[in-house]
């Protein structure tokens, strides 16, 4: 029996059935929408509507519910219910009566979704903050894996100035750590409880809701009932730092795509997150980085769908806002996965350190160098980079590295030039020169590490 048939004489279409039921969506809120009615059970009887043995009954029987769900969660979807609150008040009901009838006394679907979904979000929210955790850890065995590893930079998708693997490494831990602290703010803003807001002008009893939201592991209340029953910003926050997460996760993918690559070469990933050709047996594919750089785009699309669902809503309540959980709890499994996904190809990762060597050696990567020495004799920047620039030129045309270029060659450019020049041009001098916080120098990455580990 639908919770509003009183003022309808006639049934619903089967087709409005299907199309308004929320249940083959909602069905994953059961555990939460069991813990609310447990709470709104007790405080009912603190307020005097139910007695204290109708709220234990109440509680045994929710309780009994729990674990039968959590046995068979198949019974849930075959029930026909309307929704998950539909679906709980009606099992509840078979099996204590017309008791069951009474715990919904003073509330309304409005405040118990809202309810729900928050408690869903931090259940969620906390797990997604773990996982980033492991990640993070995974990515910090990486860089001290490869502290010793010298790779090019890039920009523009060019060899630009010569970094440790490491370097490259940690880059990442500070999008993570920005990223964990995103969610952290997002599920410190959804920590109110809007039980006891009714369907949207507050509940008619006299619950104490500052002891509600606590039995329920919120911070507290909720402090306008016409906001609490239609806010979603905690659906929108988490899509959007899920949107973020998954952007950078996605720059990350698509660097390990390209170092993995044959015309780069710079990494094996393991067998255990790649595949195969079904044409060609010597290929070896990074299916698993490619599809958490595809699995962002229907992430973004979920954060969209919700914005786009909420920025013409009037107050309060509206069936509009059923369309909140598809999206939200999709994000929420492509977010988790693929951070899930991001530890075995962390572990498994091998540096080839030769290539990576090779080619911050061969790209012109210390360019940059000769340019500061140049500074250093006291040629003007802006001269000295346009020297260093017909030397490169000069290099190119002799296929080979600016440090293999004779003293007389270099002289040609720039008289001032000695032989100390080929001191600063190695690889070890253009590393250790960056010895400034945050620079690539082993031991400002190596400090780094030790402050993070």
């Amino acid at each position: 029996m639908a919770l509003w048939g009183g003022r309808f004489s006639g049934e619903s279409s089967a087709l409005f059935k299907l199309f308004n039921d929320s249940l083959p969506v909602d069905y994953r809120l059961v555990e939460q929408d069991i813990q609310g009615s447990v709470a709104w059970a007790m405080a009912l009887v603190k307020v005097g509507v139910l007695t204290e043995a109708e709220g234990q009954d109440l509680k045994a029987a929710l309780d009994a519910l729990l674990v039968e769900v959590a046995e068979d969660p198949q019974q849930i979807l075959a029930s026909g219910a309307e929704d998950i609150h539909s679906f709980v008040e009606q099992a509840l009901i078979d099996k204590v009566g017309d008791l069951g009838k009474k715990l919904h006394t003073g509330r309304s679907r409005n405040d118990q979704v809202a309810t729900d979904l928050k408690l869903w979000c931090k259940a969620e929210g906390e797990q997604i903050l773990a996982r980033m955790q492991v990640v993070r850890v995974a990515l910090l065995e990486l860089a001290s894996r490869e502290q010793q590893a010298v790779m090019p930079g890039y920009t523009h998708l060019q060899r630009a100035q010569p970094v440790t693997f490491a370097h490259w490494a940690l880059a990442y831990v500070e999008m993570l750590e920005r990223d964990i602290s995103r969610l952290e703010d997002t599920l410190k803003r959804l920590n109110t409880c809007p039980l006891g807001s009714g369907a949207l002008a507050g509940t008619a009893y006299p619950i104490d809701r500052h002891a509600l939201a606590a039995s329920l592991g919120f911070a507290g209340p909720t402090l306008n009932s016409l906001d609490a029953v239609s806010d979603r910003d905690h659906v929108i926050e988490l899509c959007s730092s899920a949107s973020i997460s998954l952007m950078h996760l996605s720059r990350m993918a698509e660097d390990l795509i390209f170092f993995n690559s044959g015309e780069a070469g710079f990494i094996e990933l393991s067998d255990q997150v790649t595949s195969g050709s079904s044409l060609m047996p010597q290929k070896k594919n990074p299916d698993a980085l490619e599809l958490i750089r595809g699995k962002t785009g229907r992430v973004y699309g979920s954060l969209m769908g919700i914005l786009t669902t909420m920025k013409a809503l009037p107050l309060a309540y509206n069936k509009d806002m059923q369309e909140d959980k598809e999206g939200l709890f999709d994000v929420m499994d492509t977010w988790s996965i693929c951070l899930e996904m991001l530890i075995p190809v962390l572990s498994g990762l091998k540096v080839k350190r030769a290539n990576t060597l090779a080619a911050a050696q061969g790209g012109y990567a210390n360019a940059t160098e000769l340019a500061d020495y140049l500074v250093a004799k006291g040629m003007p920047f802006r001269q000295a980079h346009h020297v260093v620039g017909e030397v490169v030129v000069k290099a190119i045309a002799e296929g080979k590295p600016i440090e293999a270029m004779s003293l007389e060659s270099l002289k040609a450019f720039a008289a001032v030039i000695e032989q100390d020049v080929y001191e600063i041009l190695t690889i070890e001098s253009c590393l250790s020169k960056r010895d400034v916080l945050g620079g690539t120098a082993p031991n400002q990455v190596a400090a780094v590490l030790a402050a993070k580990s």
